[in-house]
Parts: C-alpha cells; sequence; structure tokens
C-alpha cells in the first residue's frame, strides 16, 4: 500500500522553445530530399513544438524527433532511395500519435500552408 502523503511527484521543467531556436533552413533541406509525404507530419510537429500551448513535456518529445530527422546517421540512413526517411517518418507520426490531443486545426492550417509553400502543388 502506497500512502499518498508521502508519495513525491516527477516534474518535467522545460524551457519554451520559440522560433529562433527552430532552424527552419535545415528542415526545409532536409524536407526537400525527402518529399512531401514527410514533410506533412514533420511541419506539423515543428508548428506544435513552436505552439504555446503546447505541454513541455509534448515539446521536449517533439524536439527529439525532429532532432532524429535532421541527424545525418540513424537507423536507416536517409541516403537510401525511399527507406532512408521512412524511419525518420515513423518517428514523427508516433510522436504526433502520442500528443495528437494537442494538435489544433490552428496548427494544422499553418503547416499546412508552410506545406504548400515549401512544396508547391503543380497546377
Amino acid at each position: 500500500m502506497v500512502d499518498a502523503s508521502t508519495s513525491t511527484h516527477t516534474t518535467v521543467d522545460a524551457t519554451v522553445v520559440d522560433s529562433s531556436v527552430i532552424d527552419e533552413g535545415i528542415i526545409q533541406k532536409v524536407l526537400r530530399q525527402a518529399g512531401r509525404t514527410l514533410a506533412q507530419p514533420t511541419l506539423e510537429a515543428m508548428e506544435m513544438l513552436l505552439d504555446a500551448s503546447t505541454p513541455p513535456q509534448a515539446k521536449l518529445t517533439i524536439l527529439a524527433a525532429l532532432t532524429y530527422l535532421v541527424m545525418p546517421l540513424d537507423l536507416v540512413p536517409d541516403l537510401i532511395p525511399v527507406a532512408g526517411f521512412s524511419d525518420d517518418l515513423v518517428a514523427l507520426t508516433a510522436v504526433i500519435g502520442l500528443w495528437s490531443n494537442h494538435m489544433t486545426p490552428q496548427i494544422r492550417e499553418r503547416a499546412r500552408r508552410k506545406l504548400d509553400r515549401w512544396f508547391p502543388l503543380a497546377r
């Protein structure tokens, strides 16, 4: 039996990440190689990370997933055609799935606008 009066809680203290911390140029360069399929969840994760309403715990895991995306060495090297970015896609979608209750229509819209700007659809 656990005595609630003596239990302790672990708190996560995270500094709020703002747009000055995220180098969009690096992410854009990686996404140009990866393509639009990986770009959508990446931009959603990035916008969720920058959103003030996203809790610190979510921001930490999202930042870890975005860092994994831009690392040149990972489980499946990004230089391998098609399969190279598959592990990155899995990591990003898993993290977004964990924190999907914090995904707002506004975040999705900001990500979609950026996606369309970075990857214009042929008309």
